[in-house]
């Protein structure tokens, strides 16, 4: 009896046994009998296949930078660690300076930049060669080629962007919001009062602030605004700039901060210096439209706007191949101007222009 009550014990145990290895083995097959609701989620990648990170943390090209034709080799600032020297105009300077400052912020040398005037800077690059760069608000005149080639330089010319001139009055100027060419001209020649250009203006005189005569702001606002006016033949030439420099009340400086504080001083005021200065300062002053158009990115570009102009750098081919740092670094301007220029207060140069200048650093560089 208690044999047969062993043997029953020990095969309920193997049963008990038996059972629960097959419930064991049930339990490892559930997950596998649906895998998609246990399966890893996917990660962000796998759920937007298309997308490229990489390409859209990049700055976006600007239109212009996407129908380029011309491609300058890549280069790395880091790898030039010599000095910079450039001089030349006041309006162009803030660009180059914004350039400058990138350059040196991914590694580059120093890039000394002297505020003087286009004419100015020319003399020291094509008189005085103590220049690397020359910063010009208008195009190089033949007798300053000559002077370069002089000294045994050959400038070489690289359109860097657009600007506006902006003819600009006190924002307590309650009469003044547009003028014309012929009206611009008499503001900055023998109208000694407002009155004496329109009757409705007021008696009051004219006080004038124009840039000095050693900048290209100057030259190029004689050659648009004051010759038309004064130069009606051979033998006028000069009699624009004359008018200018004999008007009363005028006061001339290189400092476009004190042209806008003498302008902001008085609601009969006038006077005018490159776009990126009216920009940086419109809470003072108000800006003119000239013949009916006001200075804006889309009028410089067309040229509709009656005083829009070209903006410049130079340089030569010997100092840009003794000098590596200098023809890198012109590289590089023209590379990432587009990136800069809007933020500076000006207007890219069109595709052709910009094309132009890359093809003149591949020439200049033996390229």
């Amino acid at each position: 009896m208690y044999r047969k009550m062993l043997l029953l014990l020990s095969a309920v145990m193997l049963i008990s046994i038996l059972l629960t290895a097959c419930g064991g083995g049930q339990a490892v097959q559930i997950p596998t009998a649906t895998p998609q609701a246990e399966a890893p989620q996917p990660t962000e990648a796998m759920q937007e296949p298309t997308q490229a990170p990489e390409m859209t943390e990049e700055p976006q090209p600007t239109e212009a930078m996407a129908e380029s034709m011309v491609t300058l080799p890549e280069i790395v600032a880091a790898d030039f660690s010599d000095s910079i020297v450039s001089a030349g105009s006041s309006t162009v300077f803030p660009l180059t300076e914004a350039l400058a400052v990138r350059w040196e912020g991914e590694g580059g040398g120093s890039v000394t930049i002297d505020s003087i005037g286009s004419g100015a800077g020319f003399e020291r690059f094509c008189v005085a060669g103590e220049t690397d760069i020359a910063n010009a608000s208008r195009a190089i005149k033949d007798s300053e080629v000559e002077s370069c080639q002089a000294i045994g330089r050959t400038p070489v010319e690289f359109r860097v962007g657009t600007d506006a001139l902006a003819v600009v009055v006190s924002t307590e100027n309650d009469f003044l919001t547009e003028i014309t060419l012929a009206e611009l001209a008499l503001a900055f020649s023998t109208a000694e009062t407002w009155a004496d250009i329109r009757p409705e203006w007021p008696a009051e005189n004219i006080l004038r602030y124009s840039p000095g005569t050693d900048s290209g702001t100057f030259d190029y606002f004689v050659e648009a605004v004051m010759d038309p006016a004064y130069v009606l033949s051979d033998a006028d030439e000069g009699k624009g700039k004359e008018a200018i420099l004999n008007a009363s009340n005028t006061q001339f400086s290189e400092d476009d901060n004190v042209l806008v504080q003498g302008v902001e001083g008085s609601p009969y005021a006038i006077g005018y210096f490159g776009f990126a200065y009216y920009n940086e300062n419109k809470d003072l002053l108000t800006a003119l439209s000239v013949d009916g158009v006001a200075p804006t990115a889309e009028t410089a570009e067309d040229n509709s706007y009656p005083l829009s102009r070209p903006l410049f750098i130079y340089s030569d081919p010997a100092i840009m191949q003794s000098k590596p740092q200098v023809g890198a670094f012109i590289n590089f301007y023209l590379t990432f101007v587009n990136d800069e220029i809007i933020d500076v207060g000006y207007f890219p140069a069109s595709v052709e222009a910009w094309d132009a200048a890359k093809q003149a650093w591949l020439d200049a560089a033996g390229q």
